[in-house]
């Protein structure tokens, strides 16, 4: 059985693409033409799959985007996955984490039921809580350790004796790790960070959101994040990339956008490996 990581790798070296896009669309934010549509939502997460597929490695579905339209919006995000390529990872964004018995059915819907590729998970109720995801040997589980949102200073910079609590974590959770499946959650605002959270999680590989919009380093994300390979990171972005036109060209403004991303972690790749 190919391993999560191994394909990971294989998906990356084949596109050379380091590029996540998360499809956590908005439906207040779509082009004004396609809000009233129907299937509105479904065209616009098509258009830009269709325009960025040979750009990227990754897409990440942000669960709370389709969760809050209800039936239609489990609709909605089936056959969003449906239509992204089998040679694309697809993370279901779905940061879940409960005792076991519920983690288990948390992982059936996500992994099985739903055919994500890869899920997001948070580790504050220990092991047994994040296991049953563990046990999906080929698929991806992102476990957040160092976020990029300012809340992340409430609790994740806190000192756990000598070390910060996401330094306790990285090295707590690492040690869970037995079928090459798992990876981390690091946020691209923490660029100055990310350096430690690679020396402590070894080649284990990173989901990294905050470039765009919140204003992440491309290049320190690379730099710092990147194994020895040039590799092992996914770097996503969302609302710059969706949102780049708020008019008919929206696709082709997206693919533009994603292009020049792409180009600019290449760049760095080049740089510093």
């Amino acid at each position: 059985m190919t391993t999560y990581a191994e394909r990971l790798a294989r998906i990356q070296n084949r596109s050379r693409s380091l590029l996540c896009v998360g499809l956590d669309t908005d439906a207040e934010k779509m082009p004004m033409h396609l809000r009233a549509r129907p299937n509105g939502i479904l065209e616009f997460n098509k258009r830009i799959i269709d325009a960025t597929k040979d750009l990227v490695s990754a897409y990440k579905i942000n669960f709370a985007f389709y969760e809050s339209l209800g039936k239609k919006g489990w609709d909605i995000l089936e056959r969003t996955v449906a239509m992204v390529p089998s040679t694309i990872i697809t993370i279901g964004d779905a940061k879940r984490g409960d005792i076991g018995n519920t983690s288990t059915q948390y992982a059936k819907a996500v992994l099985k039921d739903l055919g994500f590729d890869a899920v997001t998970v948070a580790p504050y109720m220990g092991k047994d809580s994040v296991q049953p995801f563990l046990e999906y040997h080929d698929k991806g589980v992102y476990v957040l350790a160092l976020t990029s949102n300012k809340g992340a200073f409430d609790f994740q910079y806190q000192k756990i004796g000598k070390r910060r609590l996401f330094e306790e974590v990285v090295r707590t959770v690492k040690g869970w790790a037995l079928h090459d499946n798992l990876g981390f959650v690091v946020g691209a605002t923490k660029s100055e960070d990310i350096r430690t959270v690679r020396r402590l999680a070894g080649d284990l590989p990173f989901l990294v959101p905050g470039i765009g919009a919140q204003g992440g380093s491309v290049e320190e994300v690379v730099r710092y994040g990147c194994t020895k390979e040039g590799a092992g990171v996914l770097i996503n972005a969302s609302r710059s990339i969706l949102y780049a036109s708020p008019g008919k060209d929206f696709a082709a403004a997206a693919r533009s956008e994603a292009v020049k991303l792409n180009n600019e972690i290449n760049f760095f790749r080049d740089k510093y490996f």
